[in-house]
């Protein structure tokens, strides 16, 4: 589980890159640090209350709508399965994008491009297909090449470090404020995801043990994953020998051990896109398969495989449209992902607050601590986060870009949801219901 979180979320420090190279290395740093402690951690709280006490397949979808109802659930579900058609579509993208380092035709033949993205897409389907264990066994191994060469790099960056982490504070002639809005996005990018392995909270042993356990591991394992590789590199290497932008990795790890480090580095590249995607893949395609259990998508999407128990059509799905996707250039829609995502997520600290609201006495094995004044903190946290990368990319680029299209991608949900629900109600489809778990005064069950 933990490793299976690690790759929902990160899949190591490869992306961040752009983040030194926009913003400037103490801008950077920064950024790197003070992020989980406002975004990452309060959501990591919020899901582990949230996920303990409605421990279901469709994880976040049926948490929001049995607080807030059926359309603001529908937004939940759609707002995070449409994310993850661009999302999603990234990863098959590096992966050929890093093959090319050793198989340089892929850099310029779309078909072949093409063709390796497309079987990496439907190997990892059908491996999903096969079940969340292999997955999740998979991801472990994954983790550990991932892992390995950042590791071997920081060790000996450790020994070779002669110049300040934190300069230049901000690139040459760019003001503090213009760099944190550069870089913020992309970092948020870096750090969200906390929530998707609730969707399969359904196929855990004992979810209302291991999620929080979970998420107690993973939180700190991918903010050290990111922060020590990029200290120790910015240490070694600065910002004037090389280019911070995406691939950087290999080339610093080559100028800090050696070419044979940055082959290494190169190939764990390969496995961390990989990685990313398959993890996805499993929390994303319950998201169409628990809309149609309840009659807003085609009943086909919740079709369960005979032998393995897993929503194989659902999984077919998905991947079919990521196929297609990874035809563009899906990388330049960070700024969109995240906004459409951090919707979806402002909607489950929403649930957070109406289930305390409405259902003090919900059995809840992991309860955020401090009531109140604590829970009013979490929630403001990413708010407060995700408004002012919003203002600050209004203020920089205007509204009619990114921003403007990711409110136009937004509004899609409600009028999808009123054309849903009309043909739901024609084929006279009852709502699937969720029960609450709730304890007396003396805590035991009611």
């Amino acid at each position: 589980l933990v490793f299976i979180m690690f790759f929902t979320v990160s899949g190591g420090a490869y992306g961040l890159e752009d983040v030194i190279g926009s913003s400037g290395a103490g801008i950077g740093l920064l950024l790197i640090i003070i992020t989980p402690l406002i975004w990452s951690i309060p959501t990591a709280y919020m899901v582990a209350e949230l996920s303990t006490a409605m421990p279901v397949e469709g994880g976040y979808y049926y948490w929001v709508k049995k607080a807030m109802g059926p359309f603001w659930g529908f937004q939940e579900g759609w707002w995070s399965w449409l994310t993850t058609w661009v999302d999603m579509a990234i990863y098959p993208v590096l992966f050929v994008d890093y093959a090319s380092y050793y198989f340089p035709s892929l850099a310029t033949n779309g078909i072949q491009r093409w063709l390796l993205g497309a079987a990496l897409i439907w190997f990892f389907t059908i491996l999903n297909i096969r079940g969340a264990k292999l997955v999740g066994d998979s991801s472990t191994l994954f983790a550990v090449i991932v892992l390995a060469p950042f590791v071997l790099m920081t060790v000996i960056g450790l020994f070779h470090m002669n110049q300040s982490p934190i300069h230049p504070v901000t690139p040459n002639g760019q003001s503090i404020g213009s760099s944190l809005t550069l870089g913020l996005f992309v970092v948020m990018w870096n750090y969200y995801g906390w929530d998707g392995l609730s969707t399969v909270a359904g196929e855990m042993r004992n979810p209302r043990r291991d999620y929080p356990r979970t998420l107690l591991i993973t939180v700190p394992l991918i903010t050290a994953a990111y922060l020590l590789p990029t200290i120790v590199a910015l240490a070694v290497v600065g910002t004037h020998k090389v280019v911070w932008e995406a691939g950087a990795w290999t080339q610093i790890a080559e100028m800090i051990g050696g070419k044979w480090l940055g082959v290494l580095l190169g190939a764990a590249a390969l496995v961390s896109a990989a990685g990313l995607f398959s993890a996805l893949l499993l929390s994303v395609s319950r998201i169409p398969f628990v809309m149609g259990e309840d009659g807003y998508l085609p009943k086909r999407l919740f079709t369960v495989h005979k032998k393995f128990g897993t929503p194989w059509v659902a999984l077919v799905v998905s991947s079919a449209i990521y196929t297609i996707f990874i035809l563009g250039p899906f990388q330049s829609l960070v700024v969109v992902d995240v906004i459409v995502y951090s919707a979806a997520l402002m909607l489950e600290f929403a649930a957070l607050i109406v289930f305390r609201r409405k259902y003090p006495n919900m059995k809840r094995p992991f309860k955020i601590p401090g009531g109140w004044p604590v829970l009013t903190l979490i929630c403001l946290g990413p708010a407060f986060i995700l408004g002012f990368a919003i203002y600050s990319q209004v203020v920089e680029e205007g509204f009619a870009n990114a921003v403007g299209l990711s409110f136009l991608f937004l509004a899609t949900g409600p009028v999808l949801y009123f054309v849903a629900r009309h043909f739901k109600r024609k084929r006279g489809e009852p709502e699937h219901q969720v029960e609450l778990e709730l304890v007396d005064e003396a805590g035991q069950p009611s």
